[in-house]
């Protein structure tokens, strides 16, 4: 008898934008740096700031919230949370706990995942082989940052860059579409090239590291967007082969949203025209995990997909690492 294989898709979409907005003007006042050679490098406008007091669990919540709403969810019905982050409340408990509580999900079972920002395929991968087995029925997967809270406001070289936000997604079995294909990988090498340098058991917190701004990304930039450029359509193209599936066939890429010069050399390499890849870069700037849930959410509620379009999400983040998946618009 041959078996029928569950398929996982997306029932419902949410993001969560904090209120402030931090202007390439205003970045002005604060370093030696100026509008025209932030957008000329990055295509970064602004980008959005959370409150002091609201930490990555606050912004989550909201996102996971109206992405349960969405997908008309009840919070009781959960099987698993899923947290991409790296701005977590705390080292421990784990954010997805924080949110599980918050959110009265009593069953789901709760973990963060920290890739940076390909946290939310990696995230979104994970729980849809749960999905496919038929171990959990609804996932909730999250990618929440608020990257303002580790960001030195004294470095040129990094500020322009970050922003806050967060996107979810609810993962379930779906009749048609879903998840086709997926790839992810990793180059723990170039790991030093993107980092937090303490605060971790390697160099814990001290008067030394406070003093030195260890407690802050740290970016070799010149070695990140050359990795950048070369992993992004290879990520592609080998989730879309794992899908059965071609370039042309793509309807719609989102790509993790960190510069316009590696948007547009990934597009390029996938030939693929500009009405074809989503960008609301100019907005949020790097939001990191949140980048690609926060552009599909708002792809999806401007109308640019409907149901059975074939998406490529793909990102790169902290590990190195990088993420794609292919999906067919189920919703």
């Amino acid at each position: 008898m041959k078996m029928t294989r569950i398929r996982a898709g997306i029932t419902g979409i949410g993001s969560y934008l904090p209120e402030k907005v931090i202007t390439n003007f205003d970045l002005e006042k604060i370093v030696d740096t100026s509008d025209e050679w932030i957008r000329t490098r990055t295509g970064i406008q602004e980008r959005r700031v959370v409150r002091d007091d609201q930490a990555t669990s606050d912004i989550a919540y909201d996102a996971a919230k109206r992405a349960l709403e969405d997908a008309g969810v009840n919070p009781e019905e959960l099987d698993l949370i899923i947290c991409a982050t790296v701005t977590p409340d705390y080292l421990f408990p784990a954010t997805a706990c924080l949110i599980q509580d918050r959110l009265g999900a009593k069953n789901a079972a709760a973990f963060d995942m920290e890739t940076g920002c390909s946290g939310f395929v990696y995230a979104l991968c994970i729980a849809s082989q749960f999905v496919q087995v038929g171990t959990y029925k609804k996932v909730l997967v999250i990618g929440a940052e608020t990257l303002s809270k580790i960001t030195n406001w004294k470095d040129r070289s990094t500020c322009v860059l970050f922003g806050d936000g967060a996107g979810a997604a609810v993962v379930e079995p779906v009749e048609t579409g879903g998840i086709l294909g997926f790839h992810l990988g990793s180059d723990g090498s170039g790991g030093k090239y993107l980092k937090m340098p303490a605060g971790g058991s390697r160099r814990p917190a001290s008067v030394a590291s406070v003093e030195e701004d260890a407690h802050y990304i740290h970016m070799e930039g010149n070695q990140v967007f050359k990795f950048a450029v070369k992993i992004m359509s290879k990520a592609a193209l080998k989730a879309l082969k794992n899908a059965g599936l071609k370039p042309e066939d793509i309807d719609f890429m989102i790509p993790h949203q960190a510069n316009l010069r590696i948007i547009d050399a990934a597009a390029k390499r996938l030939k693929l025209p500009s009405e074809k890849v989503y960008v609301n870069l100019p907005k949020y700037g790097n939001t990191s995990s949140a980048s690609i849930p926060i552009a599909l959410d708002e792809a999806y509620q401007d109308g640019m997909f409907k149901k059975g379009d074939k998406i490529v999400l793909v990102g790169f983040g902290a590990g190195l690492t990088w993420a794609s998946a292919v999906i067919e618009w189920s919703k």
